[in-house]
């Protein structure tokens, strides 16, 4: 603990100097007046809960602007990593799987449809509920605040990495509208369309549209399989009404995606099928390694594989929400926020990679989420006072099946041939208090304070059967009883936190901020092999205790913002998705989710903007967490993971942005490049090195030309081809290989817009 704690002070010392230096070069620059005046803009972020400028808020938060995500056409929320430090988003298990959110070390791999991620994602001010939520597509968006670190207290529950807040455009009183159209390599084709009228002089309306048609970078070999590729439908209807002292918000969204999967890879780690030597880390899932049963996809191309992929996905989502402000007098307001979501998912997929039927399956979804929140808003000489009730009831039910080696049936023994069907239904209430105090001592000094308690109750009815062959002649298979458990959890807690804000010039603020948050219990949903698993698939809540130290400066006519933050992490009761290797020979792995010991995480994290010239800008961005690991703790199975690292947690990543502005036969034209770099990482926790992924970068950019009232972007997403993947799951002791989920291959555009 000792070199923890000497490591991460001289972190602190060195980011410490280093904002020192930079104030006292801007000083410098003041002194001469060598520097012009910059347009710089102030950042308003919802980090609280309402508008605040960035600098004045004791938390770690992030911003980038909707017309970025447009331009460089960003299709949802798990391509948000480039904008913030220490943010690792991927499609994990393939798109329309939940998404593997991580912030700071804290996050979730599991694909399982039931689970809820530690970082909370919302969707103007209403949170989106269990992970399968997560995928959020973009279009006309207004701005996304990633909050890093525990929002116990205004956010609540399941936030103990952090917060997304995604906030669409609000209708304007005015008539606005856009169409853009697009075509881009992998057969793409977009459309995003707008149109904003007032209806009266206090009410006034915005629906926007966005549908999308593309493949899948990765080409399938085996020419039984359908092409994979997605078509989705996305739309909202926003209805806001103005008054007096009184505001409403109405809004309804609907999607719609189908189509197929993307093919997954087979990684072979075996050299010699006769006698099982296996091929080397660096070896693995070249022509030269095969699975248990002799197969490789015969090509060393990274985006080519074999498999049967008739893998169908479909998905329909719909919610209504409503947003009620009352401006009850000049120092207080009430906000009231309704909503009610459903999904339903159908996601087929092929675990073995190979043409051959030896793990295929479906995970089936349907889930209700409907929330309340009224809030209570005071503000009085300079202090905020924010208070309020929270109540929410999520109900998740599951129809998911596993085919698990139907090649093989009549040929090895029934119990090791079988379908596994197992159905869940999980419901969750939770209600919750809280108040935050944001308390301005002089003009220097601001302290914040805020307590939140939540009483949550789960309850859980999981039943699975078996189809297995009982007589070898008849191998359609007969269906028997697997399990059947029933249960009901509950628990209760406070979390809070206390923060305390100096102006040490005009220019900077610095803060330390102590939070803490919880994530709650439930039941694993997912695969689970035995009925012994499935007693114990429950889970506690795990808890997160964080110290954070750092600075905000902005120094606007040098066109300068540079904040830093250090934290130190005691993550107890951690909940862990464990993949390990069943200890009968042949059989699925077993897949666990439980409470492990405790974790330490500590890091560093930097952003400095610069806006060089009027049409210079540049954006830098570095995380930093040389120690992210478990404590002592040994598995269910014996296996130790003491001082492992955490899964997705890379230990150095950087972002760069650059944006140069110029004019063009008397027209504006601005390019932009972003790169995102995450040094190496594991896929799960038990530190295999064939499940890690070595350090990587990935390069876009975009080319925007106005003309009038019209547009052209030609953009491009992984520039360089860089070869990487989302998720290597480990199959190794079943089926002598692991599935790559692989991540996207360079993909290139062009959007035509009209806006009026």
């Amino acid at each position: 603990m000792k070199s923890h704690t000497h490591a991460f002070s001289n972190s602190i010392l060195l980011l410490c100097s280093s904002s020192f230096v930079l104030s006292s070069v801007v000083q410098a620059q003041n002194d001469e007046a060598t520097i012009t005046q910059s347009s710089l803009e102030v950042i308003e972020v919802y980090a609280q809960k309402r508008a605040q400028a960035i600098e004045d808020v004791s938390i770690a938060v992030s911003q980038v602007k909707g017309d970025t995500l447009k331009n460089q056409h960003y299709k949802d929320s798990t391509e948000l990593s480039v904008f913030a430090p220490n943010l690792k988003i991927s499609q994990n298990a393939a798109e329309g799987t939940p998404p593997a959110v991580n912030i700071r070390g804290v996050g979730l791999v599991d694909y399982n449809t039931a689970n809820t991620s530690p970082v909370a994602i919302y969707v103007d001010d209403v949170a989106v509920g269990s992970a399968s939520n997560q995928i959020v597509n973009f279009f006309d968006i207004e701005q996304v605040d990633i909050l890093r670190g525990p929002q116990g207290t205004i956010f609540g529950r399941n936030a103990t990495g952090g917060a997304i807040l995604i906030r669409t455009k609000r209708p304007e009183f005015t008539e606005t509208g856009y169409l853009t159209a697009g075509v881009a390599n992998n057969h793409a084709f977009n459309i995003d369309a707008m149109y904003n009228n007032q209806l009266s002089d206090s009410t006034a309306f915005r629906v926007a549209i966005n549908h999308q048609d593309y493949q899948y970078s990765t080409r399938n070999a085996f020419d039984q399989a359908p092409t994979a590729g997605m078509e989705q439908t996305s739309a909202r209807l926003s209805l806001l009404s103005d008054f007096d002292n009184l505001q409403l918000l109405l809004q309804g969204h609907i999607e719609d995606w189908q189509g197929i999967v993307q093919p997954v890879g087979n990684i072979g780690i075996i050299a010699d099928p006769l006698t099982g030597e296996r091929c080397s880390a660096s070896q693995a899932g070249s022509t030269k390694c095969f699975d248990n049963f002799g197969f490789n996809d015969a090509s060393d191309d990274f985006y080519t594989v074999k498999v049967n992929n008739d893998s169908p996905h479909k998905t329909d989502g719909k919610g209504v929400s409503a947003h009620l402000t009352w401006q009850v007098n000049d120092r207080n307001e009430v906000v009231s926020i309704s909503s009610y979501n459903q999904l339903e998912r159908s996601h087929a997929f092929n675990c073995d990679g190979s043409p051959a039927q030896l793990c295929e399956g479906s995970l089936g979804l349907d889930t209700d989420l409907f929330s309340q929140e009224l809030r209570l808003q005071t503000q009085w000489d300079g202090h905020t006072l924010t208070s309020g009730l929270y109540f929410a009831d999520e109900s998740i039910q599951q129809n998911n099946i596993n085919d698990i080696l139907r090649d093989l049936r009549g040929i090895l023994a029934s119990d090791l041939t079988a379908t596994f069907f197992y159905d869940n239904q999980i419901d969750t209430q939770n209600i919750a208090a809280f108040s935050q105090l944001d308390y301005q001592l002089n003009a220097d000094w601001m302290i914040s304070a805020g307590l939140r308690y939540s009483y949550e109750s789960l309850d859980y009815d999981s039943a699975a059967h078996l189809n297995v062959v009982i007589d070898t002649a008849d191998l359609a298979g007969s269906l028997v009883p697997f399990y059947h458990v029933q249960g009901q959890q509950s628990d209760n807690g406070f979390s809070g936190q206390i923060a305390i804000n100096y102006l040490i010039s005009d220019s900077t603020h610095s803060y330390y901020r102590f939070a803490n948050g919880a994530k709650s219990g439930g039941y694993n949903g997912g695969f689970l092999s035995s009925p012994e698993q499935a007693e114990l698939a429950d889970y506690g809540k795990e808890r997160l205790n964080a110290h954070e130290v750092g600075t905000k400066s902005w120094w606007p006519e040098q066109g300068i913002r540079f904040n830093w933050a250090a934290f130190y992490y005691d993550y107890n009761d951690q909940q862990v998705f464990m993949n390990q290797p069943s200890k009968s020979a042949q059989k699925p792995p077993v897949q666990l989710l439980e409470n492990v010991g405790d974790s330490i995480i500590y890091g560093l994290e930097a952003e400095f903007d610069y806006q060089a010239t009027d049409t210079l800008s540049m954006r830098l961005a570095l995380g930093y967490i040389p120690h992210a690991e478990f404590e002592e703790f040994e598995d269910p199975l014996g296996n130790s993971l003491t001082d492992n690292r955490l899964p997705f947690t890379s230990k150095w990543n950087a972002s760069v942005g650059v944006e140069y502005q110029l004019e063009l036969a008397g027209n504006p034209l601005t390019t932009q490049l972003l790169v995102d770099y995450q040094s190496e990482y594991y896929f799960d926790q038990n530190q295999n090195s064939y499940a890690m992924q070595d350090g990587y970068s990935i390069v876009n950019g975009n080319i925007r030309y106005q003309v009038d009232n019209f547009s052209f972007v030609v953009w491009g997403k992984n520039l360089f081809d860089t070869e990487y993947s989302n998720l290597k799951f480990d199959l190794s002791s079943f089926l002598g290989m692991l599935e790559d989920f692989k991540g996207e291959g360079r993909r290139y555009g062009l959007d035509v817009s009209y806006q009026f």
